[in-house]
């Protein structure tokens, strides 16, 4: 995702699209792909979280241009966490739903076990044609029960390290991507870097953004993070999220984060004032810092591959509500925008990774200056190749947030790291039942 993709606190901007559709489902909705105006012309409605980065890289107008009779409007929610529960008030109501909602994958087991109802089977348009174009695994997390098919796949997030070359060699620290990624091939060797940095570092800056961040790209090195393969809730048992959270702490204690909440104003304006060296990123954060750091940050900033193996976190869907007023419309342009075509030139513009497998070699040899011309074809590519499967959950974003959440207590307030997991426990039965 896009942004996406974590439990993100920001600025929720709904726009009118969203609150049109919302009056027209209140005085009685439309009937299916019906044309908005005389002359066959459709307005697809597309509501979002993060950024998807479609209209950034130019295909919606690359959509409308090859097809005249439709227009494309787009509404997003910064928080997907708000956008979640935004959108379960809707479907609820069955009014003001768009006809394509994104998906983030940390809901789509949601999508697929409780809400299939909800959604089209998008076999009903040809979906099952596409199948061979997705990786097995990203298909068949949006397959539902009986073999609906609930969401075409977008991107998914591997994972890298992202760094300020201009702050190390002010810290006296190695720049070069290789050098870096041995010295950091472990999460202790990261934050032993980490600490040198810090005995040296520019004024006001930190090691890396949040602790919660550091979390989040951590677990998503595991291939079972919250529920195991048969669907029990491991959570609180799982050694290898034990293991995340404990040198989350340290990192929190050792005092080499910028506290920052992701997704926060004060996180964005990070980026340029270089409030921070280090940032975990998957491919899909490679857009966003561009747009937070601008164009000053060219050249400043390089990736390198990620201390403790290959990872994942993020990912979406797009999928069409049975509501939506142009269901047939929805379908092709989702099938569309998902094609291998699309998600390589989707990366190539914003960086978002496919997870079509024909564009995983449309990208392999891809360079981006911005990033001191990293080769991010590879780095990204590989670590696709190497991440775990991982075992999708029903509630892994609620269970993902509540954990965020007490490390933010730790990190923020200095509260005991027992006491802040005894938090999480009750945040998730708060939360989950």
């Amino acid at each position: 995702m896009p942004i996406a993709r974590a439990a993100k606190r920001a600025t929720v901007r709904l726009g009118a699209v969203v609150l049109a559709g919302a009056l027209l489902a209140a005085c009685g909705g439309s009937s299916d792909d019906a044309s908005d105006s005389a002359g066959g012309k459709v307005t697809l409605t597309v509501d979002l979280f993060g950024s998807f980065g479609y209209k950034e890289a130019g295909l919606y107008a690359e959509y409308q241009k090859l097809h005249p009779e439709i227009t494309i409007k787009q509404t997003d929610t910064q928080d997907e966490a708000d956008y979640w529960k935004s959108l379960q008030t809707r479907l609820a109501g069955g009014g003001g739903l768009a006809d394509v909602q994104g998906i983030e994958v940390g809901r789509i087991a949601s999508v697929t076990q409780q809400q299939a109802d909800k959604f089209e089977d998008l076999n009903k348009y040809g979906a099952e044609k596409l199948k061979g174009q997705f990786a097995d695994a990203k298909w068949a997390a949006a397959t539902g029960r009986n073999g609906e098919v609930l969401g075409l796949g977008t991107d998914v997030g591997p994972e890298a390290m992202c760094y300020r070359t201009d702050l190390f060699e002010q810290a006296g620290l190695p720049t070069d991507r290789e050098e870096l990624a041995q010295k950091w091939s472990t999460w202790d060797g990261y934050l032993e870097l980490g600490k040198q940095y810090k005995a040296k570092a520019p004024a006001k800056s930190t090691w890396l953004d949040s602790v919660g961040s550091l979390y989040s790209i951590m677990i998503g090195q595991e291939k079972e993070r919250y529920y195991d393969a048969s669907g029990e809730l491991i959570w609180e048992t799982n050694p290898a999220l034990k293991t995340a959270w404990d040198t989350s702490v340290e990192a929190a204690e050792s005092d080499l984060s910028a506290k920052l909440d992701q997704w926060s104003p004060q996180w964005n304006q990070a980026f340029s004032a270089g409030s921070f060296a280090t940032i975990p990123c998957p491919a899909w954060m490679l857009g966003y810092i561009k747009g937070q750091a601008g164009d000053a940050g060219k050249g400043k900033w390089d990736i390198a591959k990620l201390p403790g193996g290959a990872g994942n976190w993020g990912g979406s869907y797009l999928s069409v509500p049975k509501a939506a007023k142009h269901k047939k419309e929805a379908y092709e342009l989702i099938a569309w925008l998902t094609a291998p075509e699309q998600q390589a030139k989707l990366f190539q513009k914003v960086g978002n990774f496919p997870s079509a497998t024909g564009a995983i070699d449309k990208v392999a040899g891809a360079t981006d200056e911005y990033f001191s011309g990293a080769p991010i074809g590879k780095i990204f590519g590989d670590a696709a190749k190497a991440a775990p499967v991982q075992v999708l959950g029903v509630h892994d974003q609620n269970v993902a947030q509540q954990i965020t959440n007490a490390l933010s207590e730790v990190e923020r307030k200095g509260l005991a790291s027992d006491k802040a997991w005894e938090n999480a426990k009750k945040g998730v039965a708060n939360t989950i039942g």
